[in-house]
């Protein structure tokens, strides 16, 4: 006899579980446009039609070991189109993000040595899709620390459940860190062991807070026995040197992320020295827009947690300060089996920082068999197969530079290669914004204790290539 008890109770799980994909997705369209700017929607509520039709996870080895589909099934087989750019591409940050096959369109992003490869059936904003793609690899590394092939083949059940909850039958739905987590509770080992005993899951009972409120990223009732706000001010500097040490090209990319664990509803002010030389600024749905056009100020009420509050652009060359300087002589003999290699790296600014955790990175010609080379400062190696040499260089001090030289062994009778490789380097530098950039202050409004604040800044190098 069938158990009707079972079968009702089925029915009304299947219909609570309607409403709140309903009701989620309608506050979320009527929530999206709070005191936000161009370009800081929220992923929910937009008006995109059929947006993802499948997802897969890629490992850099070319095996697919996740897919997800919101319609129909998809076949693995609609990846070849993607393995076939992959193998054209010289590196696999070159792959292109949007590639067009004859039914689908393929759209991508790497991150952490992974492909998350999107399949869509019709036209929509590429940049939407990837920003979706980066909020899911952004979820992860949340919920499991690292997103990688291992923590997310380990948390496969919670994965699925992040992905029905992102996405609904197409649509963005639940893109908010603080919302995800009252709906699927974040793993644990006490969590891990209580559900395989009692056969229960991580998805919550009750209906996220913040989403049916005008400030769907903070969820209510946050208590904290230590209030405290830390920013982390982080640059990145892409520039290319020409073979006489002129910039062709450099600018800045930075952002600030910020770590908020705040009790109650605060509002924070945050005031910079010399905000103006900040371009093309995307900002957190929780930053009031018209504050910032008006008097450069960042006014939010946080999320709780880790987020994004900015990112920003610094394009004006001649605001670019270049830190480090390499001195090179790359030779290659017609009809002669060697060739010199020599270069000095030293820094170029004296800003009082030190600079630290150089690597230079060499992808020599193919005819280069073997390099003999002695370094003064670091350690060197060379793999033979993809004729890639790196030197892992660490600080720098003026008073002695690095260096690296010696001979390059080519094949014997093979001609001299046409163009001299180009030097990929690698630094950081401790608590300086290359920029310029300095916080002034922190304001908090609407609650009464006084939380610890601090703010910390990096500046690395970002595609920092030097061509020989």
């Amino acid at each position: 006899m069938v158990d009707r008890v079972g079968v009702f109770e089925a029915v009304n799980q299947a219909i609570s579980w309607a409403l709140r994909l309903r009701v989620l997705a309608a506050f979320s369209a009527s929530s999206a446009s709070v005191g936000r700017g161009p370009g800081a929607e929220s992923l929910t509520g937009t008006g995109v039609g059929k947006m993802i039709h499948s997802l897969f996870l890629i490992n850099c080895s070319g095996d697919i070991f996740l897919e997800k589909h919101w319609k129909s099934v998809v076949s693995q087989s609609v990846c070849d189109y993607f393995f076939e750019a992959q193998e054209k591409a010289a590196d696999v940050e070159n792959v292109p993000p949007v590639i067009s096959t004859p039914h689908h369109y393929l759209i991508s992003i790497y991150r952490d040595k992974l492909f998350f490869v999107s399949v869509i059936q019709t036209e929509v904003p590429p940049l939407f899709v990837i920003e979706f793609l980066h909020r899911v690899a952004d979820t992860f590394q949340d919920y499991f620390g690292e997103c990688s092939e291992a923590a997310i083949k380990d948390n496969v059940v919670i994965v699925y459940e992040l992905l029905e909850e992102m996405l609904d039958n197409g649509f963005p739905l639940a893109t908010e860190s603080n919302i995800l987590k009252e709906l699927i509770k974040p793993p644990t080992i006490l969590r891990s062991v209580v559900n395989s005993i009692t056969g229960s899951s991580n998805v919550g009972d009750t209906l996220p807070t913040g989403q049916l409120s005008n400030i769907p990223w903070r969820r209510a009732g946050v208590k904290y026995t230590n209030n405290e706000a830390y920013f982390d001010v982080v640059e990145e500097i892409d520039a290319i040197i020409d073979k006489s040490g002129s910039t062709v090209f450099a600018e800045i990319q930075g952002v600030i992320d910020a770590c908020i664990k705040l009790s109650g509803m605060p509002d924070l002010s945050l005031s910079f020295m010399n905000p103006r030389l900040l371009d093309d600024v995307s900002f957190h749905p929780c930053i009031r827009f018209k504050r910032w056009e008006s008097e450069r100020v960042l006014s939010f009420i946080p999320p709780d947690g880790n987020f994004r509050l900015i990112s920003y652009r610094v394009s004006s060359q001649n605001l670019v300060a270049i830190p480090v300087y390499v001195k090179h002589s790359i030779s290659f003999k017609e009809n002669s089996s060697c060739g010199r290699f020599d270069i000095t790296i030293g820094p170029k600014q004296n800003m009082g920082k030190t600079i630290e955790g150089i690597t230079v990175t060499v992808h020599m010609p193919k005819v280069v068999l073997n390099m003999n080379l002695t370094t003064t400062q670091g350690s060197y190696t060379f793999d033979p197969v993809t004729k890639v040499l790196t030197w892992d260089v660490g600080k720098i001090t003026p008073q002695k530079l690095p260096s690296l030289k010696g001979l390059v062994n080519l094949q014997s009778g093979a001609p001299k290669p046409e163009e001299n490789p180009s030097l990929n380097i690698q630094f950081k530098i401790q608590q300086l914004a290359i920029s310029g950039l300095k916080v002034n202050r922190l304001d908090m409004y609407g609650e009464k204790y006084k939380p610890f604040k601090g703010v910390k800044y990096v500046t690395k190098a970002g595609k920092f290539q030097v061509r020989t």
